[in-house]
């Protein structure tokens, strides 16, 4: 049965014409898959409705913030309570300092904190305090790792600009981007290189702990330590880029879940509870710094907005529940290994990886440690695949180059329908070959 889609494709055409691609991101235009991107109604559990009342699995879960799912109630509640005595203040509420003990006590790497409002702005904010006590005026990413659309980061970006098909973006100038070194994910001995040729001009390396914008690729075994040793040996900061990753792949995000000890961390989507909020925090030496303690400028108007911080706050206390992160872990490898051997089944190259609650997957052999070997995945395919699962009703991320994410919400009846939606998706997709 074909999905009506009117009101969708209606609204998309009356977007246009007021915003750039009618979408406020760009992945979410569908360029990528072809087709009409859904407008979405509402929300509520493991499930979203579009406008033309359409039905979907939700994997994309708002892009990770959502690991209880839509709508929880105890998340709204909190809100709405938050809202009774006003949206925004400007000024400094007691709930900001709660939220900021909550994420200290899971994240021992940070000692002080700092709320901001998205992902970008931790990222900036930290790269900036980084370059400000080293400096140092260089930072070293990885290909395929994205950090937000600050200038010196929108190089090798992963999943948004290789979406789109671009190299970067005009209007970044080349003095910022040349300050930016640029590293194989998951390579050490090209990491190494760089050091030795522009060691005591790093400031910082960057890094997704769990790499999860060129799909869901997890550290080798090794890379994330050695990461910290070249740093050590070389007098850099190492910064981990846990707004994806943190409190989604453990309780004490990837650093505890690989054990090692970042100097800064950023984080981001769930510390929000799916409103807009984000932190960057580390070593109360370093965090020291930032004004007005210190002489490194940041600020933000809206940072520690109290109603994100109540759906933060909440969403992070109902995480402590036993058990928790097991569930997550098991969705997401029910539906990781059940995937892989469906392909199996159909004779189709393909390899899955899942780090707690998040997971990806490859139209390619195997292995995946890279983005080049990302970027070797059929294109085709994933489209096909796309296409069928989402008239099945399980909505993946429009991309090829991003992970997918479970919530707490999502029980057995939904992982085996979105397996029974892939074992015909990959049947239709081999017969239209």
């Amino acid at each position: 049965m074909t999905t009506k889609i009117a009101r969708s494709r209606r609204e998309f055409r009356r977007a246009q014409r007021s915003i750039p691609g009618g979408v406020n991101s760009p992945v979410r235009a569908f360029g990528s898959v072809g087709g009409i991107p859904r407008f979405i109604a509402k929300a509520k559990g493991a499930r979203i409705t579009d406008v033309d009342g359409n039905e979907y699995i939700d994997y994309v879960g708002s892009w990770g913030p959502m690991i209880l799912g839509h709508a929880h109630p105890k998340v709204l509640a909190a809100v709405r309570e938050a809202m009774k005595s006003g949206t925004s203040f400007g000024a400094p509420t007691t709930r900001e300092t709660d939220l900021a003990e909550a994420v200290r006590k899971v994240l021992p790497s940070i000692e002080k904190l700092r709320l901001v409002s998205s992902g970008t702005e931790a990222t900036m904010s930290a790269l900036r305090l980084a370059r400000g006590v080293t400096g140092r005026p260089r930072i070293l990413k990885f290909d395929g790792c994205y950090h937000g659309h600050s200038d010196g980061l929108l190089v090798g970006a992963g999943s948004g600009v290789a979406t789109l098909g671009i190299p970067g973006s005009p209007g970044v100038p080349k003095a910022m981007t040349d300050l930016t070194i640029v590293a194989p994910y998951n390579d050490l001995g090209a990491t190494r290189e760089a050091f030795v040729r522009w060691g005591e001009q790093i400031a910082a390396v960057i890094v997704e702990p769990v790499a999860g914008n060129m799909g869901c690729v997890p550290p080798v075994p090794g890379f994330l330590a050695g990461l910290g040793a070249l740093c050590d040996e070389f007098g850099a900061l190492l910064v981990f880029d846990e707004v994806m990753t943190g409190f989604r792949v453990a309780r004490g995000g990837a650093q505890r879940l690989y054990g090692i000890r970042p100097d800064l961390t950023t984080l981001g989507k769930v510390v929000g509870g799916g409103l807009p909020a984000a932190a960057y925090g580390g070593r109360r030496d370093l965090m020291s710094r930032i004004a007005p303690e210190g002489d490194i400028y940041q600020a933000g108007t809206l940072s520690g907005n109290p109603l994100a911080v109540a759906a933060g706050l909440t969403t992070l206390r109902l995480l402590e529940a036993k058990g928790v992160y097991e569930t997550l872990a098991k969705s997401s490898k029910i539906l990781a290994t059940g995937l892989a051997d469906l392909a199996r089944e159909q004779g189709i190259p393909f390899t899955t990886a899942s780090v707690g609650g998040m997971f990806g997957f490859f139209f390619h052999p195997g292995p995946v440690e890279s983005f080049a070997q990302a970027q070797q995945s059929d294109a085709a395919r994933f489209r096909r695949f796309f296409a069928s699962m989402l008239e099945s009703g399980v909505y993946l991320a429009p991309s090829a180059y991003e992970a997918a994410f479970v919530s707490l919400a999502h029980r057995p009846r939904d992982l085996d329908q979105t397996l029974e939606a892939a074992r015909k998706a990959f049947r239709r997709s081999e017969k239209s070959r």
